[in-house]
C-alpha cells in the first residue's frame, strides 16, 4: 500500500509540474493587447487619450507588451527606452517630425514580428513662434524667426497684409526677406497644419524711453549716429548710439541718462500697467557689438523714481559679431532689482544707459529702442 501511495503521489506532483509548464507556456504566448491609452501624470492617470500632440509623453496600458521592439505612429518611428517597457505598459514620446502618410494608426511590432494596431491620432501642431533674432530688420533683409512646427509649405505674412520671400525653413529657424511694405506689428506664419501670430512685434513702436529720435538726456549726444559712414552699421530704426572707445575699470561712463524732466519726449512713455504688473512685461533692446561685450557692465535704470546706478545689470559676455539683435530680459528680473521700487508716475521715469564695471573694455557697441512691451498680445 506504501508504494502504491508512493506512486499516486508521483504522479500527482508530475501532473501538477506539467499544469504548471503549460500555464506557464499559455501565458509567455498570450497575445498582447493593447487596453487604453492614457496621460502620464499621475494625478490625471483616468485622462484617456484617443490623440496626443507631437512630442507629448503617452502611456500605453495593456498586458503581454513587455516584448514590445518598435512604436510607430502613422508612419513614423518613436525612440522606445527600454526600462519604460514593461508587461503592462509603454511609455513613448509621440514623434515631432510629421508623417508622410497619415493612416491615424500606432502600431507595436513586438520581437516576433507580430504587429498590434490600434488607432490613434497624432494631433499636428501649428507653429510656435517664439523670438525673432532682431525685430527691426530692413526692407530686403532677411528676418529670422525661432520657433517650431514651420511645416512647408508656409506663408509668413506681416501686419497690413504684405508677405516675405522664404529663404530657409530648417531646424526651428524660419528665415525670410522683408518686402518693401512691411509694416510694424505682429507676424503670421501659416502651414498647412495651423496660423499663429506672434506676440513679439516686427519694428516694435511701443513704450520706447530710451532712442535717439529726438536723443534726450543730459549726457553723450555726440555718441549718436544720425548719418552713418563707413565702418558704422546701418540704421535699423532711426539714429541709434554707438560707443566705440576703450573704457577703464570701473570707469564712469553715461550714455544716456536723465530725470523726467530731461527726456520729456520719452519718460512717460512707460506704462503704467508695467510698473503694477512688471511680470506680464520684457524689457528690449537692439544692440550691435563690433568688438565682444566681455568685461565692465551696462547698467539701466527703466522705470525709475531716482537713479540706481548700483542695481539692474546686464552682465557680459556677449557677441552679436557685428550684425543687429534684440535682446529680450524679463522686466521682473529689472524691476525687482532695484533698491527703491518702482512706483506708477504720471510725469514719468528716470532713464538710464551707464557702461561701469570690472575690467578693461575695448569697446565698440551700438544701441537703439530701449522699451518697455507686453509679453503677449493677449
Amino acid at each position: 500500500m506504501k508504494s502504491i501511495h508512493k506512486i499516486l503521489f508521483t504522479l500527482l506532483m508530475f501532473v501538477a509540474a506539467a499544469s504548471m509548464i503549460t500555464s506557464c507556456k499559455k501565458d509567455s504566448s498570450a497575445m498582447p493587447v493593447i487596453n487604453y491609452i492614457r496621460v502620464t501624470n499621475p494625478l490625471s492617470s483616468d485622462s484617456l487619450l484617443a490623440s496626443a500632440n507631437q512630442g507629448q509623453l503617452i502611456a500605453i496600458v495593456g498586458t503581454n507588451l513587455q516584448d514590445a521592439r518598435e512604436v510607430w505612429f502613422n508612419d513614423q518611428q518613436s525612440r522606445l527606452t527600454p526600462t519604460y517597457i514593461s508587461s503592462t505598459s509603454i511609455l513613448v514620446s509621440v514623434p515631432s517630425t510629421i508623417p508622410d502618410t497619415v493612416s491615424n494608426t500606432l502600431t507595436i511590432v513586438f520581437a516576433n514580428g507580430y504587429k498590434l494596431k490600434h488607432a490613434f491620432t497624432v494631433d499636428i501642431s501649428k507653429p510656435s513662434l517664439n523670438s525673432m533674432t532682431c525685430e527691426f530688420v530692413n526692407a530686403g533683409d532677411v528676418a529670422t524667426i525661432i520657433g517650431n512646427y514651420f511645416y512647408e509649405p508656409l506663408t509668413v505674412t506681416f501686419t497690413g497684409g504684405a508677405t516675405g520671400e522664404i529663404v530657409s525653413v530648417e531646424d526651428g529657424v524660419l528665415q525670410f526677406k522683408v518686402p518693401a511694405n512691411a509694416q510694424p506689428g505682429p507676424i503670421t506664419v501659416k502651414t498647412n497644419f495651423g496660423v499663429r501670430e506672434s506676440d513679439f512685434w516686427f519694428r516694435d513702436p511701443r513704450n520706447q524711453f530710451i532712442t535717439s529720435d529726438p536723443y534726450e538726456g543730459w549726457h553723450e549726444e555726440a555718441l549718436v549716429v544720425t548719418d552713418p559712414g563707413p565702418g558704422d552699421p546701418p540704421k535699423i530704426s532711426g539714429n541709434y548710439i554707438r560707443v566705440n572707445k576703450k573704457l577703464a575699470s570701473w570707469s564712469w561712463n553715461e550714455i544716456a541718462d536723465g530725470p523726467a524732466s530731461a527726456m520729456p519726449h520719452h519718460s512717460k512713455n512707460i506704462p503704467d500697467d508695467a510698473i503694477l504688473h512688471p511680470d506680464k512685461y520684457y524689457l528690449k533692446f537692439e544692440i550691435n557689438t563690433l568688438k565682444p561685450y566681455n568685461n565692465g557692465m551696462i547698467r539701466i535704470n527703466a522705470g525709475t523714481s531716482v537713479q540706481d546706478a548700483v542695481n539692474y545689470q546686464w552682465a557680459p559676455p556677449y557677441d552679436s559679431k557685428g550684425k543687429w539683435q534684440t535682446v529680450v530680459i524679463p522686466y521682473e528680473e529689472v524691476f525687482n532689482s532695484y533698491s527703491v521700487k518702482p512706483v506708477v508716475n504720471p510725469d514719468g521715469y528716470w532713464a538710464m544707459l551707464l557702461m561701469q564695471g570690472p575690467g578693461d573694455l575695448d569697446a565698440d557697441i551700438c544701441f537703439d529702442s530701449f522699451r518697455i512691451v507686453p509679453k503677449t498680445n493677449k
